[in-house]
């Protein structure tokens, strides 16, 4: 199971480069959309099948955050508020059931894997509250972040009170394998926001370096929650893989479609600032698309958009470009790729909403 573990979470990134460079020079008349892919389904609605597993999610979550001081319980508090859409628990508990079905045509969901559901919405928070306090942001989710209101200092410990909360949960599960999964998570997030502190000169090294950081601050979160109750709940190694292929490839592609978002939502709609990601000085999937038809915008990338005026002209850049449209035509690629790995499961209401929910992650527009 070890060795299972480690080659499951290796992701080729020179090859998958390979591959995208030759998908980006693909005519764009013979993909197809996922719409069409998805029509001659039954349509099940992730968020509807996954409600009762998630009953009173964020009272649970509290529940574990029970603290006595008054102060860090509302922070803790602040953003587990019962308003958001729950993403990342919702694919949990439908993969807990495709996959319980897949083994045993089990339909319940198991409180361990539930407790996974728990735990994956917790070190999500907390990367976002770190995430807020490392990019100084002032607004997550249309209010004000933690660090703004707080500060960093108790921000920062905020963050490390909700990931040692998470880590305490899911020590009570008792399974070394599943510890190991989703440690791996924690890892990766500080891993991804080292490789987002850098960048790469060479173009293809660029583009693999920009996959990387976006698996591990993102997918990663996704896969091996995907994996651990994949685990709990069937012994097939190759039901995990599936499991795990499935969370990759959303992840992935959610991620793509937030970037595109930076530049196509305005700020009130998506609930933080637009060219965000510019303004910090990274470049993301539209961009690095835009640099091929516009190439003066390498000495911006390789400064980090530092100078007076090149967030506007990058931003400028990227609209006139096909940047936008190579990018979505790419997430589209891994949400097909996540649907042909959901669909070796036996066929299930489940199955076939995450296979509906690769379509809602192209959709979204927040």
């Amino acid at each position: 199971m070890c060795h299972f573990t480690q080659r499951s979470s290796t992701f080729s990134f020179p090859k998958l480069c390979n591959i995208f460079w030759r998908f980006h020079h693909t005519s764009t008349s013979h993909l197809c959309s996922c719409s069409k892919t998805v029509s001659d389904e039954k349509y099940q609605d992730p968020f509807q099948l996954g409600r009762k597993d998630l009953k009173n999610l964020y009272e649970d979550i509290k529940k574990e955050l029970l603290v006595s001081a008054a102060e860090l319980k509302e922070m803790c508090d602040y953003y587990f508020d019962g308003k958001g859409k729950a993403f990342r628990p919702m694919i949990v508990v439908l993969m807990a059931r495709a996959c319980n079905i897949h083994h045993n045509n089990s339909k319940e969901v198991q409180a361990s894997q539930r407790s996974v559901a728990i735990i994956a919405e917790m070190i999500h928070t907390a990367s976002l509250v770190h995430d807020d306090v490392i990019d100084d942001a002032n607004s997550r989710r249309g209010k004000r972040t933690l660090n703004q209101i707080w500060g960093e200092r108790k921000a920062v410990l905020a963050g490390d009170f909700i990931l040692s909360a998470a880590s305490v949960a899911l020590a009570r599960i008792g399974n070394t394998t599943i510890i190991s999964v989703l440690t791996q998570v924690i890892e990766d997030l500080v891993r991804g926001e080292f490789l987002q502190l850098g960048s790469k000169e060479n173009e293809n090294e660029r583009f693999a370096h920009y996959l990387e950081k976006t698996f591990k601050k993102t997918a990663s979160l996704i896969a091996n929650s995907c994996k651990a109750v994949s685990i709990l709940g069937c012994p097939d190694p190759k039901v995990h893989e599936i499991a795990y292929q499935y969370g990759k490839n959303v992840g992935i592609a959610f991620q793509l479609i937030d970037d595109v978002l930076d530049f196509t939502s305005c700020a009130n709609h998506l609930g933080k600032p637009t060219a965000a990601d510019l303004k910090l000085g990274l470049a993301t999937g539209p961009v690095l698309f835009a640099c091929r038809q516009f190439p003066e915008m390498n000495a911006m990338i390789m400064r980090r958009f530092s100078k007076p005026g090149d967030v506007e002209r990058a931003r400028k850049y990227v609209l006139q470009s096909d940047g936008v449209q190579q990018t979505t035509y790419l997430a589209q690629r891994y949400c097909h790729t996540a649907m042909r790995e959901i669909r070796k499961l036996r066929p299930s209401p489940e199955r076939e909403a995450l296979v509906h929910l690769t379509e809602m992650v192209l959709m979204r527009d927040k």
